[in-house]
């Protein structure tokens, strides 16, 4: 960089405006240190010559070494390089560098850090946006540097009033490019706005501005501007100016001169095309270590696309198989429901001559016949499409012995109903799965509506089951259908049972025994995060679905008669001796137990809970002591 302080571009010439203390032809010089901090507009109709002489600006110095950028909105100033090695960058084939806004501050170091002068050329971007935000982030850049180096430098910018208007519907890069104007001087940031009319150029940018030239205009609106400006004579004699000629007006000297500007010396690719042929000429080419440098940003930003691409076609895929387990899910759920319907159906159809109360003589008991079974058939038809929708889970030998055992001892019983088979990991992973898809991990409110929905789509009988073993905690399904108020047929049972078991809120506890699963539930949706006094909050809460509020402040273990004033303890002990016989061991043959056998300790089996053969567990039993009714 050398130390020229005035750079020569134009001579004075003749006419309105002429400098009368100089004759035509004397040598007009700008200062460079005013030029290049400096604030500047140069104006004029196409053809009058402001482009020319924003290049002899520009080549005089480029000549003594001082930097600069341009933008270029027309792609006319790659003629510089037929003379200068300078970074042309844009869109374009024909440019050294295709760039986008993440080479902005790899721009703005090598023009203010390394001294390499710019051809930011934004006319080849299809989209406009992406050009403004390309400007937008370079100049951010360049004032933020400057901050630090101020360092004189020169920003060009062809036609200003795109990004200036005076009309309003300013963005965030006029904004910036004002912020220049007022400001970049006092870091060494210098600009030149370029515009063909100056009446669409904001004036709180004109106004700023240190030196302005006044090229050819013809258009009133344009000549009023000058008039404002420069005075009513100027107005009239600027509609003369010959091609390169124009007013110029400066504030370091308060003058203002009728000048002519020098030709231009590099290519003038902006030039009106003629019938002569066009004949490029050759251009210089930059260092390749500078292409190199802002080539690696455009890999880095390919390979960036490209892993995001690969991410984006991953996630569609995950999005894809999420949408096939649901559609699956939902499958499940529907032949869950039809084998429930078919329970129900077949449960309604054994009950039916009980809930006639009359036979199979009255005529209310046919009609209430002929319901029940048609909604059985219907229930058959629905599950025959899909197969035998009842549950056949094979739970090995010991059932099969236990199955055994029962039919030598009960050769006149009926045969086991097939929907009473233990829990299996299926009904165990279903139940999960179910219970995740509905409950948001964490989300107290969330888990206690979903358990409370559950409960309260139990029907009120199975409902007094769960009540059953919240009092028991481990029970089997026989006791909890007697103290909800069922008989102590095992098919009823087993049918009242599976709701509450395929709702999760109770789990298989071994040899036909269930416990209560709702403490349970709530540690997992919460990964068992929580305390048990939390725990124990919210099973408060979602047990208020099914337990009485007289039932709620008592323990699980609690007497009937603590948590039932009305339940009278003399009829409990008329009923236990109507039940049983005053022997306890005559007691359990009433029942068809092992009366005063003690060879027996092992309890009943599954298979003799499932079946509803002859002997009833011990949680039955205390229940049975404890007053059931002849018709229960």
């Amino acid at each position: 960089m050398t130390e020229q302080e005035t750079i020569h571009v134009a001579d004075v010439s003749e006419g309105i405006g002429g400098d009368a203390t100089a004759e035509p032809g004397t040598p007009v010089e700008l200062p460079v240190v005013d030029v290049l901090t400096g604030r500047s507009f140069i104006t004029g109709k196409s053809g009058s010559g402001k482009s020319n002489t924003a290049s002899v600006v520009i080549e005089n110095l480029l000549d003594n070494g001082f930097p600069v950028m341009i933008v270029d909105t027309d792609g006319e100033y790659y003629g510089l390089k037929e003379e200068y090695e300078i970074l042309h960058a844009g869109a374009d084939e024909e440019c050294d560098i295709v760039v986008s806004p993440e080479h902005a501050e790899k721009l703005a170091t090598l023009a203010l850090e390394q001294n390499v002068p710019i051809i930011l050329d934004v006319s080849g971007y299809l989209e406009e946006e992406t050009a403004n935000e390309l400007l937008l982030e370079v100049v951010k850049q360049l004032f933020a540097k400057e901050k630090r180096m101020k360092k004189p430098f020169l920003l060009v910018v062809e036609e200003c009033h795109e990004y200036i208007p005076e009309g309003g519907g300013m963005d965030e890069t006029g904004k910036m490019l004002i912020k220049v104007g007022k400001r970049g001087r006092k870091h060494g940031l210098g600009i030149v706005g370029i515009s063909q009319r100056p009446a669409d150029v904001k004036k709180d940018f004109i106004t700023q501005c240190d030196w302005l030239c006044w090229h050819r205009l013809t258009w009133d609106n344009d000549t009023k501007v000058v008039g404002r400006i420069l005075g009513s004579k100027y107005a009239s004699a600027v509609e003369d100016l010959g091609d390169g000629e124009a007013f110029l007006m400066t504030d370091w000297d308060e003058s203002i001169r009728r000048i002519q500007f020098h030709r231009k010396q590099t290519f003038d690719a902006g030039a009106t095309p003629g019938l002569d042929d066009f004949e490029r000429p050759e251009l210089k080419s930059v260092s390749s270590d500078l292409v190199g440098e802002l080539q690696s940003i455009s890999d880095e930003k390919a390979r960036h696309e490209s892993e995001l691409a690969d991410l984006r076609q991953t996630l569609d895929e995950r999005n894809q198989r999420i949408a096939q387990l649901e559609r699956e899910l939902a499958d499940a759920r529907d032949l869950s429901n039809m084998a429930d319907q078919f329970a129900q159906a077949l449960l309604g159809k054994a009950e039916a001559p009980y809930r006639s109360g009359a036979g199979p003589s009255a005529g209310s008991a046919e009609n209430g016949d002929q319901s029940v079974l048609k909604s059985y058939d219907e229930a058959v038809a629905a599950t025959r499409e899909d197969g035998d929708s009842r549950d056949s889970d094979d739970d090995g030998s010991a059932d099969g012995d236990a199955n055994e055992t029962d039919e030598n001892a009960n050769e006149d019983a009926d045969p086991p109903i097939d929907d009473v088979d233990p829990v299996t990991r299926a009904d165990v992973a279903e139940s999960a799965l179910r219970f995740d898809d509905a409950v948001e991990l964490g989300t107290r409110e969330a888990v206690i509506e979903e358990l409370r929905d559950r409960i309260e789509a139990l029907p009120e009988l199975s409902r007094g089951m769960l009540r059953h073993y919240r009092r028991e905690g481990v029970s089997d399904p026989v006791a909890a259908h007697i103290d909800a108020g069922g008989d102590g047929d095992s098919g009823h049972a087993y049918s009242r049972h599976r709701p509450i078991r395929r709702a999760g809120l109770i789990r298989h506890a071994g040899r036909g025994h269930y416990a209560y699963a709702v403490p349970d539930l709530i540690r997992e949706a919460y990964a068992d995060r929580l305390d048990e006094e939390s725990v124990r909050e919210i099973v408060r809460a979602v047990e208020t679905a099914f337990v009485p509020p007289a039932e709620r402040s008592y323990p699980p273990d609690a007497e009937p008669t603590e948590v039932d004033p009305a339940r009278d303890p003399a009829t409990d002990a008329e009923g236990d001796s109507a039940t049983v016989d005053e022997s306890p061991d005559a007691g359990l043959a009433d029942v068809g137990g092992d009366a005063g056998d003690g060879s027996d300790d092992a309890g009943p089996t599954d298979a003799d809970d499932r079946s509803g053969g002859s002997e009833l567990s011990d949680a039955a039993q205390r229940l049975a002591e404890r007053g059931r009714t002849g018709d229960q």
